[in-house]
């Protein structure tokens, strides 16, 4: 690995691609980040009735792009195909992340009942078999945030976020909250005003725990 480690990410949507860049920046600006986009997968899994491995060869063949660009760590950003992501990540050389498993660990360590936010709807079921993968005995709250996602892709983010934050409010009874997907990173501290409890995003939680795996791989501190 060079002096500089290079990370892949490999997005199904054009949206989860600035919050994610500007973590990096804020929390690991020494990356050199490259974006790989293929915005035709959403669409397609809402073709496919939301069958998630039916867009499993596609990813794999994403991972073997990346690490023929000489990717250091790889992470995917679009939660709705943890199954999918899985798979194509599976013994693999270099560090790969699932967009959700950083923040699953730090949810837990918070507490048991966790509220999940989606702007997207097929992002919540993969996500909950995640948590309960992950531990039992939680009560997962899940909530769907009906026309966040348009908004956002509209270019209206103050909408985009005032939903998702009136969502939030509405799961105050909750341990700690999360976002499902990466392109809603935008409405955190208006969401943490509403509820709070704590909030956690998928894109900070990932980008510490990828740059902590790649320092242990290198043997850096």
């Amino acid at each position: 690995m060079g002096e500089k480690p290079r990370i892949s990410l490999i997005h199904a949507t054009s949206v989860a691609m600035q919050p994610i860049n500007e973590s990096f920046l804020r929390l690991w600006p020494d990356a050199v980040v490259y974006n790989l986009l293929d915005d035709s997968l959403t669409a397609d899994l809402e073709r496919a009735g939301g069958d998630v491995m039916a867009m499993a060869h596609r990813f794999s063949a994403l991972v073997r792009y990346a690490l023929e660009g000489a990717a250091d760590g790889i992470l995917f950003t679009c939660s709705a195909f943890g199954p999918a992501v899985e798979l194509a990540r599976a013994g693999g050389s270099i560090p790969m992340l699932k967009p959700n498993e950083a923040m699953i660990e730090e949810a837990l360590a918070i507490g048991r009942k966790i509220a999940l936010i989606a702007t997207f709807r097929p992002a919540l079921a993969p996500i909950m078999d995640e948590f309960h993968q992950a531990a039992s005995g939680l009560e997962l709250n899940p909530v769907f945030v009906e026309g966040a996602l348009n908004a956002l892709k509209a270019g209206d983010q103050a909408a985009h976020d005032r939903l998702i934050a009136e969502a939030c409010a509405a799961a105050s009874g909750s341990d700690v909250v999360c976002f499902t997907q990466f392109s809603m990173t935008s409405a955190r501290d208006a969401s943490h005003l509403a509820c709070r409890r704590p909030t956690l995003t998928t894109t900070d939680s990932a980008v510490e725990k990828l740059k902590s795996l790649i320092a242990q791989r290198s043997g850096k501190k």
